[in-house]
């Protein structure tokens, strides 16, 4: 059986990875990962638009890995529509890419899931096998942060280098044309960010976990008998 000690860590551990499969799901469900303020560049351009007028031509766009939506202003007010991804859209965006960056953190949702039984495993009892221990553990951890790591590296990779929310914006428009001015990350992304963090935790918790502190011995009095104690 492990000492209180590792029980506690291997405890914490196990539910730091289940945090960190939870913020997974979380972020892939949910549609914020990008914003951003798009401008009606036909629209300016046909009433020659300055900077003040430019307000009424400038609309909203957010999206995630599955959907999204936007506010078109072209003049004429702000109209509201919503997207998704899939099936059609993600034809005109770097398919292979997209399809990777969901692959990439459904993988890690699958080895945070196996990083929470295996730390269950060792707060209950010390594996018999090695790759069940805290060396399996580490394994599991480093393989669901490093995919996790490598989707939100792909995501920003669409994002700068194949201008994913301006494909997106202008999608299915047959006359105007949007141009990005400016896109910030939202919190699903930082989630993901935050879930990378966590598994670097369990790796830290797992080292301090193998960590063999010194043992406090007390000094016990030695008895001094004497004649007269023995007589009495």
């Amino acid at each position: 059986m492990p000492g209180c000690f590792k029980k506690t860590l291997f405890a914490l551990a196990s539910l730091v990875s289940f945090v960190s499969f939870i913020l997974t799901v979380v972020a892939m469900g949910t549609p914020k990962w990008m914003t951003g303020k798009i401008l009606c560049k036909t629209g300016a351009d046909l009433v020659n638009a300055t900077d003040p007028e430019l307000v009424k031509f400038i609309g909203e766009i957010y999206y995630g890995l599955f959907r999204g939506g936007k506010i078109r202003q072209c003049g004429l007010g702000g109209r509201r529509s919503k997207f998704t991804i899939f099936p059609h859209m993600v034809k005109k965006l770097n398919t292979g890419l997209h399809v990777m960056i969901i692959m990439f953190l459904c993988v890690a949702v699958f080895f945070s899931l196996v990083s929470f039984g295996f730390c269950i495993l060792n707060a209950i009892k010390v594996p018999y096998r090695a790759i069940k221990g805290p060396a399996g553990v580490c394994l599991w951890n480093v393989l669901a942060g490093g995919f996790i790591v490598l989707a939100v590296t792909s995501f920003m990779a669409a994002v700068k280098l194949h201008h994913l929310t301006e494909r997106i914006a202008n999608f299915r428009e047959n006359v105007f044309q949007f141009v990005i001015l400016e896109e910030q990350f939202e919190d699903c992304f930082w989630l993901c960010v935050a879930s990378a963090t966590a598994h670097a935790v369990n790796l830290l918790l797992i080292a301090i976990s193998g960590i063999h502190f010194p043992k406090i011995k007390t000094k016990t009095e030695e008895a001094n008998v004497t004649a007269e104690d023995i007589m009495y």
